[in-house]
């Protein structure tokens, strides 16, 4: 384990099975194997175009750290292609089996780590009789039990101490099971809440709420998701959520700023700026409203 170049021919394992980069000396490489599930750390050293893909019998899990590109398009099968400029934490699944591939012009020298996990290790072994269900492919969503669990994981890689490999399986678990609890209906949520949304119109105003933190969103745009009139829509959202649209999407954008402020490479400027704040000011406000800290004092509690 350590500092590789990506050509197939430096990496021990079979090519098919990690995601490809062309050219191979434009990015370096740490790779970490816990049986179930191997973590693949890439950083890329230069900002001129490349091609990655991957097609194998394993998922893969892309959880990008920094990620930005003046050009580009991002393509996982059985979903529209992508071509979306800044996905800094951000996930991506291509369940396996489905091709991924995409080609880019960074803008920012990119972090990312490929988790390839292998169902069909014993650790991921069900019940007898039980099946895993199959997991949706996803381009570009973010969810924070999956985001916090990953990059667990990916702090992981290179720790040689003896207690490490042991930690690294539970956490391999844990992201199974959140990669599965994204396929699942909550309990809750499973019986509608009286005079709430049903499931389905849940699922859609969450999915483009997250694929729209950074921009002010309107009632009437979310209503006319999912063909309701503003007051009924108004009136479900809140019964459903516990708390009024406007609210809720806050609440997703200070999540967001969270999972930035463990990123030392991004200023607070930059934070509010990708999450939708003109200023660093209202920003501030804003989290501290919601957070009774400041980004820095955040930022430093969590680095203590």
């Amino acid at each position: 384990m350590g500092d590789i170049g990506i050509g197939p021919s430096s990496v021990r394992c079979p090519a098919a099975s990690v995601v490809e980069i062309s050219p191979p000396d434009i990015a370096r490489r740490r790779l970490a194997s816990w049986g179930a599930i191997q973590a693949d750390n890439v950083k890329i050293t230069r900002r001129e175009t490349y091609e990655y893909g991957f097609h194998a019998r394993r998922h893969l899990l892309i959880a990008y750290e920094r990620a930005e590109r003046d050009d580009g398009e991002t393509l996982i099968e059985g979903l529209p292609k992508s071509t979306l400029r800044e996905f800094n934490c951000k996930l991506s699944f291509v369940p396996a089996g489905h091709r991924f591939y995409g080609w880019q012009t960074p803008r920012v020298l990119t972090r990312v780590t490929y988790f390839y996990i292998d169902l069909q290790d014993r650790l991921f072994d069900l019940e007898p009789g039980i099946t895993c269900p199959a997991i949706s492919p996803r381009l570009f969503f973010f969810d924070q039990a999956v985001w916090d669990t990953a990059l667990k994981l990916k702090a992981e890689v290179g720790n040689s101490d003896p207690g490490s490999r042991q930690y690294a399986e539970a956490l391999s678990l844990v992201l199974m099971h959140e990669l599965l609890r994204l396929e699942r209906t909550p309990s809750a949520a499973a019986r509608p809440v009286r005079g709430g949304l049903p499931v389905w119109q849940q699922k859609r105003v969450i999915e483009f709420v997250e694929e729209h933190l950074a921009e002010e969103v309107s009632l009437v745009a979310l209503a006319e998701l999912v063909g309701l009139s503003l007051y009924h829509f108004a009136r479900a959202f809140t019964r459903s959520f516990g708390v009024p649209p406007h609210r809720y999407h806050m609440a997703r954008r200070m999540d967001r700023a969270k999972s930035l402020l463990q990123m030392p490479a991004l200023s607070v400027t930059q934070i509010g700026i990708q999450i939708g704040f003109r200023d660093t000011s209202s920003f501030t406000r804003a989290f501290r409203k919601f957070t009774g800290l400041a980004p820095t004092e955040y930022r430093r509690h969590r680095v203590d």
